[in-house]
């Protein structure tokens, strides 16, 4: 869209992963919707955490990933469209140490590997040693989504068998031959990521027989009782119940919102999604952030998919930071990257070294930002700020203008605005933010206290009318 917000970016098939997108709502990095934009038209909750198999990478394998799908796609635009994007089962299989890789066409190592031709789309399972178990070739051009998914589902209850009559076959062992029984107990125990019930199953099983497993590991796959992340379908209301609930969210409705969001939570408490969405509700949109807490840290103590994971800590980092915290809130900021790129991520990075005063680490990140996704407008707005700071304010001032009418742009427009000297401007879309687009006391104070800290504001600081317009913030916010 816009050629010097482009130059920001070097990209090739990363654009692979991102769709066209709405804006993500919020102040300064953002944030709400799950912390990942949704698509414009019919907005979809699940996203398949896809990674791309950067040059030279091989496919995943265990103990990282026990199953791996790999797509095959022949361009960024096939891969964009795909429904294979926003699948509930591949989703939460991630949850569940299965890998999805998408493979660029000019991956020649591992399209050779797998006899994948670079002009048809395809998908490959393979094991955790990159063997191939099965593959789906296009029909007509295209994949089948629901033919990737039997595939996978098709393996994992080919496991599921096979575990269930080891673990049979341990219980019968434990009072003639505990050896045996351990060692079997210990393989169903190694496949815990895959079947977190078998695993905790196994662990009690061991205990009894005074073998002690990893308690971190343990922990990890949830409480007593959890069932197995769902990729069979089988709460088939959940889906639709999160729509309901992102399409109140995005009309400002956030009560409502929360409400679906709790409701779809309890149809499936397997599922990490919904305890995305509410607890960056909770969060983002109406300050709760106790509650917002409670949900997150919920969400890391269960078996949850990348993005789940990602959003998470994101959303504990940016509260951590918030609470003068800030060693502990960026680390948790590296680690959500590490778990799953997410734009809002290195957005807030940006955001904390700006207001940190170093500016070029601060674009380093709006650039990573950008190169996810360039055609967010989120992203393009959030950019322009930075192209303002570095004095290309003819540029700048032709996007604020363009998309002046965004509301939940407004404190990154204020941004600009403030940017290029034009302080009536910053001080009406600060205004507009604070009290048109934001609905809440609670996310007020926490947004005008990062308007207080925020470097792209230091010319307003010590105005009085900008002192007056924030005198909610609720320090000690994302400086020091």
């Amino acid at each position: 869209m816009r050629k010097s917000i482009k130059g920001f970016v070097s990209f090739a098939f990363v654009l692979l992963a991102a769709r066209p997108a709405l804006a993500t709502c919020g102040g300064g990095g953002g944030g709400g919707v799950g912390g990942v934009a949704p698509d414009a038209g019919q907005p979809e909750v699940y996203r398949v955490s896809w990674k791309v198999l950067a040059p030279g990478a091989e496919v995943p394998k265990a103990p990282e990933a026990s199953l791996a799908v790999l797509w095959f796609p022949t361009s960024p635009e096939e891969a964009r469209g795909s429904s294979l994007q926003t699948s509930r089962a591949l989703a939460l299989a991630g949850a569940r140490c299965v890998a999805t890789v998408i493979v660029p066409p000019n991956h020649a190592a591992v399209h050779n590997a797998y006899q994948a031709p670079a002009n048809e789309p395809l998908a490959v399972l393979v094991d955790g040693a990159g063997g191939e178990l099965g593959r789906v070739k296009a029909q007509n051009g295209r994949l089948d989504t629901h033919e990737v998914e039997r595939l996978l589902i098709g393996e994992l209850d080919r496991r599921e068998d096979a575990l269930k009559e080891l673990f049979k076959g341990a219980e019968k062992k434990a009072s003639t031959d505990r050896d045996g029984a351990v060692a079997d107990y210990q393989k169903v125990w190694a496949e815990r990521c895959l079947f977190p019930s078998y695993g905790k199953k196994a662990a009690k099983a061991l205990k009894k027989l005074g073998v002690a497993v990893e308690e971190a590991a343990l922990l990890g796959l949830g409480p007593e009782g959890l069932a197995d992340p769902d990729v069979k379908n089988a709460h088939s209301q959940v889906e639709p119940t999160l729509r309901k609930g992102l399409q109140a969210e995005l009309a400002a409705r956030y009560l409502d919102a929360g409400e679906f969001y709790r409701q779809a939570a309890a149809l499936d408490p397997a599922d990490a999604t919904p305890l995305r969405f509410l607890g960056e509700l909770y969060r983002h949109h109406v300050g709760e952030w106790d509650k917002a807490r409670e949900v997150f840290g919920q969400l890391l103590a269960q078996p949850a998919d990348p993005i789940a994971r990602a959003v998470a800590l994101h959303g504990m980092g940016k509260m951590t930071i918030h609470a003068g915290r800030f060693a502990d809130g960026l680390a948790m900021f590296q680690r959500s990257i590490e778990t799953f790129p997410l734009a809002i991520t290195y957005r807030n990075l940006a955001v904390y070294w700006f207001s940190e005063k170093q500016a070029e680490k601060a674009a380093g990140y709006m650039r990573q930002a950008l190169a996810l996704d360039p055609n967010d407008g989120y992203n393009q707005i959030f950019g322009a700020v930075y192209l303002a700071a570095a004095g290309k304010k003819e540029e700048a001032i032709r996007i604020a203008r363009e998309n002046e009418k965004v509301l939940a742009a407004s404190y990154n427009l204020a941004a600009l605005w403030a940017q290029v000297g034009d302080r009536k401007k910053a001080m009406e879309l600060l205004r507009r933010h604070f009290y048109e687009y934001e609905r809440f006391d609670a996310v007020r104070r926490q947004e005008m206290q990062e308007a207080r800290d925020d470097y792209m504001f230091a010319s307003l600081h010590q105005d009085p009318e900008f002192i007056e317009l924030t005198h909610l913030a609720s320090g000690p916010g994302m400086a020091h």
